[in-house]
């Protein structure tokens, strides 16, 4: 597959994809009119990157509990909260990478919720035998993780951009509430978050919302 057949698979135009992988909008053109060819060790980082992103789509539908799946920990027999998601990795019994609302938890940006049901992770498969876990991906990116105190799980600015790709199924408090943290801690800032160029005007307003979340 060339890089014309996986820019389309994602449905990126040529600015987006230029974007999205920090190569020179001429450069992409050049690529797929032929002019130039990609050296061999850029094409296969890049078409790593590419398989990857081609695998971690954006969920459509949030699991319903069924009778027939195990169950994880509950939330309520933990005190804190990362402490039940180490008890929900035990579980699974894999190197899940933990995403979204539980990655903001691991990032400390988020406190959780008590009733807490879903799980969004990064893992096989197989871990959707278990009730409340959501798959966006099979696979990540080392770069895009990080590895701390026994937890695998999204940087905030995978994060950030899993919760825009998601939003229709999101509650977005939790992403409201830690980029206010981030606002925040960060010098009142937002630097160090690079967005997808298909969501920046939502995450402008999402921004603003933050913002405002904090000088409430």
């Amino acid at each position: 597959m060339n890089i014309r057949d996986m820019r389309i698979m994602l449905g990126d135009t040529q600015s987006e994809f230029a974007s999205r992988y920090g190569v020179p909008f001429r450069t992409v053109q050049n690529w797929e009119s032929g002019i130039r060819t990609p050296p061999s060790y850029v094409l296969d980082l890049l078409g790593q990157r590419i398989r990857e992103d081609l695998v971690n789509r954006k969920t459509a539908v949030l699991p319903k509990r069924d009778p027939g799946k195990k169950d994880l920990p509950e939330r309520t027999a933990f005190i804190g909260a990362r402490e039940w998601l180490k008890a929900v990795r035990s579980s699974i019994g894999e190197d899940v990478v933990f995403a979204l609302d539980e990655a903001l938890i691991c990032n400390g940006y988020f406190g959780g919720r008590n009733d807490e049901y879903l799980v969004w992770i990064y893992g096989p498969a197989s871990a959707a035998q278990f009730n409340g876990v959501v798959i966006i991906g099979e696979h990540i990116s080392d770069q895009s993780i990080i590895r701390k105190d026994g937890l695998i799980y999204t940087d905030m600015n995978r994060t950030v951009n899993d919760a825009l790709a998601n939003e229709p199924i999101l509650d977005m408090q939790g992403i409201t509430e830690s980029l206010s943290r981030y606002y925040y801690s960060n010098g009142e800032s937002f630097r160090g978050l690079g967005i997808a160029p298909g969501y920046q005007d939502r995450f402008d307003k999402l921004a603003a919302e933050a913002i405002e979340y904090y000088d409430s």
